[in-house]
């Protein structure tokens, strides 16, 4: 599986930890957010959860790592995008529990807001259970088909309220498209020259920096 890494300003410092706790896996890791405090150009979890959202409908990746101080910006905003599932995990348990029901593609972490002591510790072990077992096989056993329902229920209302993506990509200000397409790497990671549909790559390349 290929997963991206997409730390926002203010859990800057969490990325080595995230990484980290990811590695050794079996995993891709893409780390396509901020790495290290202070550092310029910023990516909010505004900008950061656009690009969660571009990445999973361009199949450029099939997970995404995200999140903010809380957690709760980000999932927030990611959510706005079609085609996003996305936990807000806190426990072991919660990625126990969101992977096997929900079975979502992006997980929002709290890197702040109770991180402390041991937090690199939860971190990985939260990612144990994140990606141990079958995604959406549901809990309990008697209520996988139920769940099953339930996620596929959820796809339609998504695409049913959500423009589609190159309507979101034209409609999106400046603010939040301008700063997320013109990070380092980001142009390249995209390949907007590789996007099969044609409406979609139109409205990409219309918005990438020249």
């Amino acid at each position: 599986m290929r997963i991206a890494i997409i730390n926002e300003t203010s859990a800057a410092a969490r990325n080595a930890d995230i990484v980290r706790a990811l590695e050794g896996r079996g995993h891709e890791l893409v780390n396509c957010g901020m790495k290290e405090p202070g550092a310029t150009p910023e990516l909010s979890y505004m900008h950061t959860s656009f690009l969660s959202a571009l990445l999973l409908e361009l199949g450029r990746v099939d997970y995404v790592v995200g999140g903010c101080g809380t957690g709760q910006g980000y999932l927030n905003a990611v959510l706005q995008y079609p085609g996003v599932v996305c936990g807000h995990l806190l426990s072991p348990l919660d990625a126990w529990l969101f992977s096997r029901i929900n079975g979502g593609n992006c997980v929002s972490l709290a890197l702040n807001q109770g991180y402390g002591w041991a937090g690199d510790v939860n971190l990985s072990l939260l990612f144990d259970q994140l990606f141990s077992g079958e995604r959406g096989s549901g809990y309990p056993p008697h209520r996988a088909e139920p769940q099953r329902a339930s996620r596929e229920l959820l796809s339609r209302v998504s695409a049913a309220t959500h423009l589609p993506f190159p309507g979101i990509m034209e409609a999106l200000p400046d603010e939040v498209v301008g700063p997320a397409l013109s990070y380092p790497g980001i142009a390249r990671l995209v390949d907007a020259d590789g996007v099969g549909d044609a409406d979609l790559r139109r409205a990409l390349e219309a918005r990438l920096p020249r």
